[in-house]
């Protein structure tokens, strides 16, 4: 009943927009987020964005028509959508016009340079204006936003982050380095670090908890003092107040007050002093300070610059092969930085669902955007391998086709691309994608009664070009592959002798009953007709390595 549930889902709400979290939306995050009944007023909690740029390529790859073989998938994808020729340039800046003049004008006046590479960024930065627009209207007046890029455009981004969320906003450039070292450090000083931009949407008011530390061994070599009295080590911190402060110029026990005068009350300094936390120099001439003993610290307070937290390695267990794929303890320490749990975070290029899976995990709500069909897809599996497939009842995915126009729409939409319409096919019998097929679009593995593994391969095709012959391959498929089964999914009808040879191509032997070893079903039984694959198991299980090469996206 899949296709109902997703009708009901495009059902206008009668009263008040609200939020919907836990979702996940493809397509083009500009005509999600100027769609009000999607995304309200003032809904968002903290926002985090990655959009993609590579500094390392040239900006052009973005926004003509020839991106080149180095280009991933995210690249192309932004090309077969936004195609930045002149029309579309103008198109952005007229509705910059209208919403931030001052904007428009810097775009303006960048794109006159008269080089190729500031027309390309002006491109670029007309694209991002008009999102952070949107994404300032959804923002609640207590969020936050971070916007991550890199050094080559971050100046200019930072130009229009002041103008549309306004420079007394601006909290925080963050410097993340991202890489030890680089082989430009023969010519130049080695570019290792990322930046993050962080505002909040008013002055005061917003969320934000420090950030400690672990105790390192430079932290802990600061507490190397100790009165042996059971409560170990300390180190000593001043009482001068930085400021002057005339009502806090007061002597104690024959010491001199600081110049500008202490940075506590006289009863507080009583406190201090009848608990121990005071250090008293022998010359009464020296100043009063404070302990503060280490098993009593959470750490050290984090600063703009991060330099802990380690990028992803090939051999690390988070990696999943994605180009632009960020470590989740980054996202972790943004989210906790500033939000609480129940917060709604989102993330509008939200690639292969970082912030989507760290926001989970921390209990918050999430939301995510992205235009290629490759992220969407990426994500639902990653958060099924981190949660298990119950998760799936926790969220929703919008823009799915629910029938055989939308599904046709998207193979239209996609033909530069074919991965988007297969790796949607795929989904809808719980499959996972191969990325060098060999005759194999998607592999489901299944563990019989005796707790043997097996497999079953998957063949998408979205054309109207069907024969026989595809069967045929499909059975020598499954014979290549040593599968128990071979399932088709067909956008359009199949042919007669298609079902023939199917129905010759055996059964296979089940616990209580057999199982057509081929089987066909078309996009239209499959969404409309409630007429799912007739298989020997409910639930589809992970492919353990013991068993052989995991099947993997990337």
């Amino acid at each position: 009943m899949a296709h109902k549930m997703r009708r009901e889902q495009r059902t206008l709400p009668l009263e008040m927009p609200k939020i919907r979290t836990n979702a996940l939306y493809y397509g083009d995050n500009f005509v999600w987020l100027k769609n009000h009944e999607y995304f309200p007023n003032d809904s968002i909690d903290l926002i985090y964005l990655d959009p993609p740029f590579n500094s390392n390529t040239d900006y052009n790859i973005l926004f003509n028509e020839k991106t080149g073989e180095q280009s991933q998938a995210q690249w192309k994808a932004f090309d077969d959508t936004w195609k930045w020729e002149m029309e579309a340039s103008h198109t952005a800046i007229l509705e910059l016009v209208v919403k931030s003049p001052t904007v428009a004008e810097f775009i303006r006046w960048l794109s006159r340079q008269g080089d190729s590479k500031s027309v390309s960024m002006a491109a670029y930065l007309s694209m991002m204006a008009v999102r952070l627009i949107e994404l300032h209207r959804v923002l609640k007046p207590t969020g936050s936003v971070y916007l991550h890029c890199d050094p080559t455009a971050s100046h200019y981004i930072k130009v229009i982050m002041d103008s549309i969320f306004g420079h007394n906003n601006f909290r925080n450039e963050i410097i993340w380095q991202r890489a030890a070292t680089k082989g430009d450090a023969r010519v130049k000083f080695g570019a290792v670090h990322d930046v993050i931009l962080y505002y909040s949407k008013s002055i005061s008011g917003y969320h934000f908890s420090p950030i400690y530390i672990e105790k390192d061994e430079e932290y802990l070599s600061r507490f190397r003092f100790n009165d042996n009295d059971g409560r170990g080590a300390y180190r000593l911190a001043p009482l001068d107040s930085p400021n002057p402060r005339p009502n806090l110029t007061y002597e104690y026990k024959g010491y001199k007050p600081p110049l500008k005068g202490w940075r506590i009350s006289r009863k507080v300094m009583e406190q201090l002093d009848n608990e121990g936390r005071l250090y008293f120099p022998k010359d009464l001439k020296g100043r009063i300070a404070r302990k503060h003993y280490l098993s009593e610290q959470k750490g050290r307070k984090s600063t703009d610059v991060w330099a802990d937290i380690i990028p992803l390695q090939a051999s690390n267990k988070e990696r999943l092969g994605y180009p632009t794929q960020k470590p989740e303890a980054l996202l972790e320490r943004i989210i906790e930085a500033s939000s609480n749990k129940g917060a709604v975070i989102l993330d509008p290029f939200c690639g292969c669902g970082t912030a989507i899976v760290s926001s989970h995990k921390l209990g918050r709500k999430w939301i995510g955007i992205d235009v290629t069909y490759l992220a969407i897809n990426l994500v639902e599996r990653r958060l099924d391998d981190r949660f298990g497939n119950k998760v799936r009842s926790t969220y929703r995915v919008y823009g799915d086709p629910f029938d055989f126009a939308s599904a046709k729409a998207l193979f239209e939409r996609d033909k530069k691309d074919k991965h988007a319409f297969e790796l949607w096919a795929l989904k809808l019998v719980n499959a996972r994608p191969r990325a060098k097929d060999g005759g194999v679009d998607g592999v489901i593995g299944f563990l019989d009664h005796s707790n043997n593994l097996h497999r079953v391969v998957v063949q998408i095709k979205g054309g109207s070009n069907l024969s026989p012959t595809i069967i045929r391959d499909l059975i020598g498929t499954v014979q290549k592959e040593n599968a128990a089964m071979g399932l088709l999914i067909s956008l359009h009808s199949p042919t007669r002798g298609m079902y023939q040879d199917a129905n010759h191509a055996g059964d296979y032997r089940g616990k209580d009953r057999l199982y057509k070893k081929i089987q066909i079903r078309t996009i239209t039984e499959l969404l409309e007709e409630d007429k799912p694959f007739d298989l020997p198991y409910e639930n589809s299980v992970a492919i353990p390595k013991e068993h052989g090469k995991q099947e993997l996206l990337f």
